[in-house]
């Protein structure tokens, strides 16, 4: 196949997608973003990823690949070297005598081709991939395999090793470390796994709250990957037998990445833990929280109170954080002095104080609050309410004036009040203080690029009916190249928001039953967890196996 060489902009106008006028406005900011005009068009909104797609498939007959769907042999990427693909952004998928097939993000990018035809001395032959699916599949294929093989020829056996093979930037483990963060961070995983076992380490990616084992390293290597971590985190590198926490910064593709470092001392050497956090990726708005319609507008109300306390509760990896700091950020105004207590500060936001908690020198939860106090706060965010001391400052701050934002990790909204009972704090305090109570978990999203339409089982509508959702179809992802064949992709909050009224203030501060506050709670329309959740199914955005999965044991 000859690519016929037209210019991008002019196709998409002859086509209709965009119009001559936009075309100018996006080729004046090309210049002053250079970036590729694709790209650029995407990123503005002027068509989406599908059109321009179709536009190239239909109109010039440049196949669209799905590259999860190819059985890719590794001879192949070998034709064309990690560091070519990853800057041109191109994967080698086929080979037919002196034809080489290649995935591309940009099928008209002729500069890359010919790059490419004087590098490996084959006819190209173009393909057009999503961006998502093609850096997957960089990842995948790609991968930690060369810093891998060139580790197990350079470094020797013995746990000993010099200083430099796990500090210089040109060290093979270097490589395999940095490039380990790299398709972690490609892949959108929050956190990564090194799970030591008697004949391996486990590299393991939680993606969208899933774990998944990416590779198996040889054993040998786990002490230098060990070491290099504790190198990045300033940890002790000679402390094996006691657990370690650490932070460290690296910049990848233009964006900040903090990640939080732990070490955990187990039969077979220290698993670490990495926590993967995207500076670059910013504090969601209120609207991208995923609340129904309802529950955001209760939340507003009870973030716009200007005293009282309010509880964000759920499970760890709940993003019960995220929901925190977006509301910081809706309250963050020139004449509101905000003050947090964090452990640690996990996102930075400018006009706000953060503080970390620092239990080494006394800096606790609870001393940290006595002091912000001091400081003539407006808005207190408490990371965390661990103790008893805790919630009693917390609760005492909220009375004489001050909003003040936390979490607990209780099942739903309910039963936070019976923990803060269960801690020591009065039923009248409580009464009198508490907003109200924001519940969630986090589901996965079905994948867009996938989703198919089907008939619900009968079980399925009697679920749905009987929270009184009535709908004839459903939706599901069959699997594809955007969501590593899982049918799922991006992850959604569901909520449960509890507002306390006089009337739910009266009954707590009678020292009421859980079954008399949710029953109140309920004539009153506080809308449960997994009703929140199939209201979400109904309207096409996860499914009912997420939902029973992540609220059934609360319901």
């Amino acid at each position: 196949m000859t690519v016929i060489k037209k210019r991008l902009g002019d196709l998409l106008v002859e086509n209709g997608i965009i119009s001559q006028q936009q075309l100018q406005e996006a080729l004046v900011k090309q210049r002053d973003l250079k970036m590729k005009l694709g790209d650029l068009l995407i990123s503005h909104g002027y068509i989406t990823e599908q059109q321009l797609i179709e536009v190239l498939e239909f109109q010039l007959g440049i196949p669209h690949v799905s590259l999860f769907k190819y059985h890719i042999d590794p001879a192949i990427t070998q034709i064309i070297p990690e560091s070519m693909a990853k800057r041109h952004q191109v994967l080698p998928f086929m080979k037919e005598g002196g034809k080489l097939m290649v995935a591309m993000v940009d099928p008209l990018d002729y500069f890359a081709i010919e790059d490419l035809r004087m590098t490996t001395g084959f006819r190209i032959e173009p393909a057009i991939s999503t961006r998502d699916d093609l850096q997957r599949a960089i990842a995948r294929h790609y991968g930690l395999r060369d810093s891998m093989s060139q580790m197990m020829v350079e470094l020797p056996t013995q746990e000993e090793f010099q200083e430099t093979e796990i500090t210089d930037e040109a060290s093979p483990i270097v490589r395999l470390v940095n490039q380990m963060i790299q398709q972690a961070v490609q892949l959108k995983a929050s956190d990564i796994h090194m799970d030591p076992s008697e004949d391996y380490l486990a590299i393991r990616y939680r993606i969208d709250g899933t774990l998944r084992t990416e590779r198996q390293v040889p054993k040998q290597m786990q002490g230098y990957i060990t070491a290099r971590i504790k190198i990045m985190a300033e940890l002790n590198i000679a402390e094996r037998r006691l657990p370690q926490d650490g932070r460290m910064k690296i910049q990848l593709d233009y964006r900040m990445i903090d990640i939080r470092v732990s070490t955990l001392p187990t039969m077979h050497g220290e698993k670490i833990v990495l926590r993967l956090l995207d500076q670059s990726s910013g504090v969601e708005s209120l609207d991208q929280l995923g609340f129904s319609e309802k529950n955001s507008e209760l939340f507003r109300q009870m973030i716009e109170r200007p005293y009282g306390i309010l509880l964000i509760t759920g499970p760890t990896g709940s993003g019960k954080t995220t929901t925190l700091y977006s509301a910081l950020n809706h309250l963050n105004k020139e004449d509101v002095n905000i003050i947090t207590i964090e452990d640690p500060v996990e996102y930075q936001l400018e006009g706000i104080n953060q503080v970390n908690v620092n239990s080494g020198v006394g800096l606790t939860f609870a001393a940290g609050l006595r002091s912000i106090l001091r400081q003539d706060p407006n808005v207190v965010m408490v990371g965390e309410i661990r103790d008893t001391e805790t919630a009693e400052i917390a609760v005492r701050a909220s009375l004489t004036g001050h909003l003040v934002l936390s979490t607990l990790h209780t099942n739903d909204a309910i039963s936070t009040i019976m923990r803060l009972r269960d801690m020591g704090t009065e039923p009248y305090l409580i009464a009198s203080s508490l907003l109200g109570v924001v519940a969630q978990r986090l589901v996965r999203k079905i994948c867009t690029e996938c989703k198919e339409v089907y008939v619900p089982s009968v079980q399925e509508s009697i679920i749905l009916q009987n929270h009184g959702i009535k709908t004839g179809q459903l939706y599901a992802g069959k699997g594809c190249g955007y969501c590593n064949n899982t049918g799922y992709r991006g992850r959604v909050a569901i909520h449960e928001v509890l507002k306390i009224d006089d009337a739910l203030a009266s009954l707590i501060a009678s020292s009421a039953s859980v079954e008399e506050v949710r029953y109140m709670a309920q004539q009153k329309g506080l809308v449960h967890l997994m009703t929140d959740g199939l209201m979400k199914v109904g309207s096409g955005i996860t499914t009912i196996q997420e939902i029973m999965r992540e609220s059934v044991s609360h319901s």
